[in-house]
């Protein structure tokens, strides 16, 4: 079950994009408050939280920011509320795109992201009009230091997962969105190196540009997407073009 990542090629640009520690600090945090706030700070009384608290270390967020967060959300002194919002449209060449987001202001985040894709070449579309094109499934990503595919075939099916692809470098899993965090916890259980576990929106069909100027504006899109605070998620369908190998 080898294979190219989807998942990798949508991801790679988030992970260039949101390199700076303090900005996925930013949006971890946010959603670690939402969580606590809804479910509770005890993260074996709340699965998803205990998910979130895996997340945030798997991005190397200190142990003392998560306390802190959880601490701060338990509170009453903690009054800031966000809001859980959906956006869809399209970016340049028609590429589908999806933006979840966290805001304190609703109207600041709304006119913020129809900005960006009037000024790079997309328009903001309707609830619905792309959303179609993606299903939800929930991803791990296991590191792969030489693992034995046929062990690992044998684990993933034993805990949980559905299918998987492997790389010389990873080993993508999917499974039931619901299931991500059984499908981590069993699998850390049985000596995995977890390097991300989380819901997603994968696309069934890719869109391929050729144009350079659409691939710069689509590049620009993505890039301010990420820069923005509110933006937790955002998901596409552009095939984007395999970067170069490192000599």
């Amino acid at each position: 079950m080898s294979g190219h990542s989807k998942w990798n090629n949508i991801k790679r640009k988030k992970e260039a994009t949101d390199g700076a520690k303090a900005k996925i600090f930013t949006k971890i945090g946010r959603e670690i408050s939402v969580c606590v706030k809804e479910g509770g700070g005890d993260p074996n009384n709340n699965a998803k939280l205990r998910d979130l608290i895996a997340k945030a270390k798997s991005n190397n967020v200190p142990n003392d920011n998560i306390d802190r967060i959880i601490k701060k959300a338990m509170g009453d002194g903690d009054k800031t509320n966000y809001e859980s919002n959906v956006y869809e449209g399209y970016g340049p060449s028609g590429v589908a795109v999806i933006v979840e987001t966290l805001t304190d202001n609703k109207n600041r985040t709304a006119g913020d992201i129809r900005h960006y894709f009037d000024k790079f070449g997309g328009n903001l579309g309707t609830t619905g009009c792309v959303s179609f094109m993606f299903s939800d499934k929930g991803i791990v990503i296991l590191e792969n230091t030489g693992l034995d595919g046929d062990k690992v075939m044998d684990d993933v099916f034993e805990c949980g997962g559905d299918d998987f692809t492997m790389d010389e470098d990873e080993v993508e899993i999917e499974c039931e969105p619901n299931d991500v965090g059984k499908v981590r916890e069993a699998l850390e259980a049985k000596g995995y190196k977890v390097l991300s576990a989380e819901a997603a929106k994968i696309p069934a069909n890719y869109t391929t540009l050729t144009d350079d100027e659409a691939i710069r504006k689509m590049n620009l899109l993505l890039d301010a997407l990420d820069d923005n605070d509110d933006v937790q998620n955002v998901y596409h369908n552009w095939e984007m073009p395999e970067e170069p190998e490192e000599d």
